[in-house]
């Protein structure tokens, strides 16, 4: 069964096929998947008037506790700019709280208010059932080695 990105290779192949284009089979599925899934984790979020940025700083403070902003940004996945405009705009909604740090005077952590932990504990098993239901083609065992073969990819790229 061909995709489109079969039909990009194939037109390439006749008019370029001089050029290995392989590369393109895997970079353009990626990147039509990542298109594909953010449409439908924002579509998720989206019923718990949660953007994806929010959703993460949520969940990270859900899984992590209380954390400085310079913790919050090396364990989400967002940056540190991001960081600081995601919570104040949390901390206008009442989701979560600035408290002065026990450890460090002049820092604050940011901490989920029990708002915030009732939103995150109710918008993240949608958000998972999300995901399954998007990797559901795939067996336990392809979804095993996919995310082994991408850890690789990421890691490559990242050091």
């Amino acid at each position: 069964m061909a995709d489109h990105v079969d039909r990009l290779l194939e037109q390439w192949a006749e008019q370029r096929p001089d050029l290995d284009v392989s590369p393109m089979g895997v970079i353009g599925r990626l990147s039509r998947l990542s298109r594909l899934v953010d449409l439908e984790l924002r579509r998720t979020f989206a019923r718990h008037d949660l953007d994806a940025a929010s959703f993460d700083v949520l969940a990270t403070l859900r899984r992590s506790g209380p954390l400085t902003p310079s913790a919050l940004m090396a364990s989400s996945m967002i940056t540190s700019g991001a960081v600081t405009q995601r919570v104040d705009r949390l901390a206008a909604r009442g989701l979560v709280a600035r408290t002065p740090s026990e450890s460090d005077g002049r820092s604050f952590e940011i901490t989920l208010t029990d708002e915030g932990h009732a939103l995150i504990d109710r918008a993240l098993p949608d958000h998972v059932a999300t995901e399954h239901r998007l990797l559901s083609a795939l067996s336990q065992r392809e979804r095993d080695e996919l995310a082994a073969t991408l850890r690789a990819l990421l890691e490559s790229l990242e050091s």
